[in-house]
């Protein structure tokens, strides 16, 4: 089946979806911190729409006057989760997101060397929100000796452990599952996943839980500190409405590791940095401006075949653009990443107790 024809398949499911309007996918809007449970006012940090799929739908991320922490109020409820979650890291949107998840290998092997360089080789290493297992096939070529598996939501899961890229894949609900797995792993990773999740604070319990003492929690998020989020406002990638619901900032992280029995071994601020913001931002806006030109599952009627091609000279025509945003990418990346600019940020704790 095409992309056309699986698009035009979804259609009438999306259609269906849409009929009584976006309200429904959300709960209703919090009072309180989710962090630090905090009732002082809120901050608005950016209202939104989706950027990234264009479905319909307005989001809004605010902040805790109290802690700093970032959160989507009001937030996704189930329902909305899996609307928004649909066709993006499966489906329609396979195809582009293992290409951008491909991408990072150096990325991939600078977690596993921060991990060598504090622990040692692990024996075995469970990658929480491991997706399509990108990070655990690269990962191995830092440390040969590790046996590597996975854990996810979806069906990424058990497509990496056919391919080979994982020894083990558990499809499901980590919290649900850490007593179950407990004591089996020296390393538990984390990468771009709690920011994800609906209660990060419980899936940082559920890896003490899960880990023996003497075991390590290995945390990548993105930067909500980062230069680039102010900067490019609704345009920066990793504000990612509305599949990111929590952005912590690092001491909000260290601290609750603290907290639950855990000792930070090693921060790495710099060096999970991936200079594309400039060039991300770009993209993101012309195809906003163009996407009446992109066939949709989730909107009426394929679009005609003027706006098909005006989307293409417009793409064509913002190309010096792109170039230029790509050059800034490349000359601001090692001055911006010690000047607070890195977008994201990696923490090693250790369970001490």
């Amino acid at each position: 089946m095409t992309k056309s024809e699986m698009i035009a398949a979804r259609r009438p499911v999306y259609m269906s979806d849409l009929a009584e309007g976006t309200d429904r996918f959300f709960e209703a809007r919090r009072e309180t911190c989710p962090w630090c449970a905090s009732a002082r006012p809120f901050k608005v940090v950016l209202r939104t729409t989706d950027v990234m799929q264009h479905k319909p739908g307005r989001f809004v991320l605010e902040s805790c006057a109290e802690c700093g922490h970032v959160f989507q109020n009001p937030r996704l409820n189930a329902e909305g989760l899996e609307f928004y979650y649909r066709d993006f890291y499966d489906g329609l949107g396979a195809e582009e997101m293992n290409s951008m998840l491909q991408f990072n290998r150096s990325g991939h092997e600078g977690r596993a060397r921060m991990v060598l360089a504090s622990a040692g080789t692990p024996g075995q290493w469970l990658d929480v929100g491991t997706g399509h297992g990108h990070f655990p096939q690269d990962a191995k070529r830092v440390l040969p000796d590790t046996a590597f598996d996975g854990l996810d939501m979806t069906d990424g899961v058990v497509l990496a452990q056919q391919e080979g890229r994982i020894g083990n894949g558990y499809r499901g609900n980590f919290v649900e599952l850490a007593e179950e797995i407990a004591g089996r792993y020296d390393v538990i990773s984390m990468y771009h996943y709690l920011e994800h999740t609906l209660d990060p604070g419980a899936e940082i319990a559920a890896a003490r839980t899960a880990l023996p003492v003497g075991g390590y929690l290995s945390i990548e998020l993105p930067d909500p500190e980062s230069g680039w989020a102010r900067l490019l406002g609704r345009w920066w990638p990793a504000w990612l409405q509305p599949q990111h619901l929590h952005m912590m900032p690092i001491a909000n992280l260290r601290g609750r590791l603290e907290e639950l029995g855990f000792t930070v071994v090693a921060e790495q601020r710099a060096e999970p940095h991936i200079a594309t913001d400039a060039v991300s931002a770009t993209l993101l806006f012309v195809n906003a401006a163009t996407i009446a030109g992109e066939s949709l599952a989730w909107r009426p009627a394929p679009p005609s075949r003027f706006r098909k091609a005006l989307r293409t000279t417009v793409f064509v025509a913002s190309l010096p653009v792109v170039l230029a945003a790509l050059l800034v990418d490349r000359v601001s990346a090692p001055v911006g990443r010690k000047r607070g600019m890195s977008n994201a940020y990696r923490v090693l704790a250790r369970r001490t107790s």
